[in-house]
């Protein structure tokens, strides 16, 4: 009988190669089953409620989750603010609504009048909503009479009290139509306000509109005085010249997405230029930076509209022509990964026009977006 020998075809590992898988242990390297990225941990999306108020408006635009429990607010509520009326006229919705993690239940905290008469232009809430600390909400307005930025008027931000009441109106020549979610540095008794303005030189849509780079962004360094609201100490346009233009369907398009990074920079996603850019010393430049300098472009990116910082410090930016959020590691300008988060086929692409706000929840183990062709606010975990 010939007897065969068992042969060991494991492959041997050099002393180097030993060497090298202790350093990787011992240096706490990714191991390759380990996500490369927040989006990697997402798995359930859950829808919460309808963000349709009694008065009927539709199209929520702003998220906010509330840093504080006052008046009638619960700290980690979810704001959100609708921009379209019950006719759904884009740039007349009037209503901020409540949502309660805890109670499930949706309430309505402010109806700002629609002829709010310190508002250039009326009331039609946009995507620039906060809450501070001290309780006041300040929320933009880039309103329109009949649904089309044909009349457009160059609106306002709206400063609101705890239960809701307008309590004043902060706006200039520097502010028309403030269109993204704001990026906010808020220190109690004073507070740093980021706002895109998407209206200069912007006319109606008729035919092919032309796009207008007049588009800036404007720091608002404010005041605030114990029970009274807030005011503005001082305004700088720290960055201009993006492009922007009318849209029968979307209304605007133009700069939407605002994030704050390390190092003072100030990240913002262009929506006309298909790309997300970063303005140096943002809290303390006393000239515009223009664009600034660009950290990604293109790629997994379409019309990338509202931004919001991951635990990690990777940016999640929304996209208008998809129902994609995309994550982007904004020092290396890599485009980690992209999850479908609306998958809804009635438009196309599918969620093609849906996705607009995105916060982080309290926790950051997951983020709120609002679906604004059905209008509900999701829970993504």
């Amino acid at each position: 009988m010939i007897s065969f020998k068992r042969l060991n075809l494991r492959p041997r590992m050099s002393a180097l190669g030993l060497a090298l898988a202790a350093t990787a242990l011992a240096s706490g390297m990714v191991r390759a089953d380990e996500p490369k990225g927040f989006l990697e941990t997402i798995h359930k999306h859950v829808t919460l409620i309808s963000t349709v108020p009694e008065n009927g408006d539709q199209n929520p635009y702003a998220l906010v989750v509330a840093p504080v429990s006052v008046g009638t607010i619960q700290k980690n509520d979810v704001l959100i603010g609708n921009f379209n009326n019950a006719a759904n006229l884009q740039g007349l919705g009037t209503t901020i609504v409540d949502y309660n993690p805890t109670t499930k239940k949706l309430t309505t905290f402010a109806q700002i009048p629609r002829d709010l008469k310190e508002c250039p232009g009326g009331v039609g809430l946009s995507t620039a909503m906060t809450m501070l600390k001290s309780g006041w909400v300040i929320v933009g307005s880039t309103p329109s009479n009949d649904g089309t930025t044909g009349t457009k008027g160059a609106g306002c931000m709206i400063v609101l009290d705890a239960q809701g009441k307008v309590a004043g109106t902060l706006g200039d020549a520097n502010i028309n139509d403030p269109w993204g979610n704001m990026a906010v540095i808020d220190n109690g008794s004073t507070a740093t306000l980021f706002v895109s303005n998407a209206g200069f030189g912007v006319g109606g849509a008729d035919g092919t509109p032309p796009v207008v780079k007049q588009s800036t962004i404007v720091r608002l360094d404010l005041t605030i005085a114990d029970g009274k609201a807030p005011v503005v100490a001082s305004q700088t346009v720290v960055a201009g010249g993006f492009g922007e233009q009318a849209d029968k369907g979307v209304f605007l398009i133009g700069p939407t997405g605002l994030a704050l990074g390390k190092n003072d920079v100030l990240y913002v996603s262009d929506a006309i230029g298909n790309r997300v850019t970063e303005i140096a010393d943002a809290t303390t430049r006393t000239t515009s930076a223009g664009v600034g300098r660009q950290v990604t472009a293109d790629g997994l990116l379409q019309r990338p509209l509202a931004m919001t910082t991951a635990p990690n410090g990777h940016l999640l930016v929304t996209n208008g022509l998809n129902g994609k959020v995309v994550e982007i590691d904004p020092i290396s300008g890599q485009q980690i990964y992209a999850q479908w988060i609306d998958t809804d086929k009635a438009q196309t692409p599918p969620g093609n026009g849906d996705l607009f706000g995105i916060t982080m929840t309290p926790e950051g183990d997951g983020f709120y977006y609002v679906e604004d062709d059905v209008n509900t606010l999701v829970l993504a975990k």
